[in-house]
């Protein structure tokens, strides 16, 4: 391999190995908590080392929060396409999976954009963050329009349903911490799942939604994306 090659090889595989610990210890002790020098310690260079990669402690914390929004990106481009060749639920069950499989992680990252905005430490990165997730809502705002179009979604402004992905995945997340439903939630996983399937087929109107024996005839028609 050519010597320059093999170097930025490692000099992105040590990158990458900065970010994971950054996330391990963001999840262990939160970001108040986390120094640089943590992050070194834990993937065992030096403190100056880290700063050939990263201007900043909220610089790794922005490329978690991109690299967070990408992964979603990548996995909407997929459903997407299954889409239009007939998946129709494909779309909105990779928003919420992609979004609910680590509930303590995507709560993590909504405390980490809120403090990074509110204190404008890196509105570029912020600005480029919020590109991407504009990005991925039109793209879903074009599938709520098409299946409102064919008569499957109720009709309202296709803003309304991604809002509502939005409103549902954050309310999941912290009701999966909240210490005051501990007592009520025997089972959260399956919790998750239930929001998620509300989440997949609300605004259905075509019926395809509904369990099957709540159906006219009680026939199984498939479901439908909402």
């Amino acid at each position: 391999m050519d010597k320059a090659k093999e170097k930025v090889q490692r000099f992105r595989a040590r990158e990458q190995r900065i970010l994971d610990a950054a996330l391990e210890l963001l999840l262990e002790h939160g970001e108040e908590k986390v120094t640089v020098e943590q992050i070194a310690e834990r993937v065992d260079i030096g403190k100056g080392t880290i700063y050939k990669h990263f201007i900043s402690k909220t610089e790794i914390y922005m490329r978690l929060l991109m690299d967070y929004e990408k992964s979603l990106t990548e996995r909407l481009k997929t459903a997407l396409a299954n889409a239009e060749q007939g998946d129709i639920t494909a779309p909105a069950r990779a928003y919420f999976e992609s979004r609910m499989a680590d509930p303590a992680k995507d709560r993590l990252f909504q405390r980490l954009e809120e403090k990074i905005i509110a204190l404008n430490l890196a509105p570029e990165m912020i600005a480029e963050l919020h590109a991407i997730r504009n990005s991925n809502a039109s793209a879903l705002n074009r599938v709520f329009e098409r299946r409102m179009e064919q008569g499957v979604l109720k009709k309202v402004p296709a803003y309304y349903y991604y809002s509502t992905y939005w409103a549902l995945v954050q309310g999941a997340v912290e009701l999966y911490h909240s210490k005051s439903f501990a007592d009520v939630i025997e089972d959260r996983e399956g919790l998750m799942e239930f929001i998620m399937d509300v989440g997949v087929h609300i605004g259905d109107i075509s019926g395809r939604g509904q369990p099957e024996e709540s159906r006219p005839g009680g026939e199984a028609t498939g479901s439908s994306f909402g």
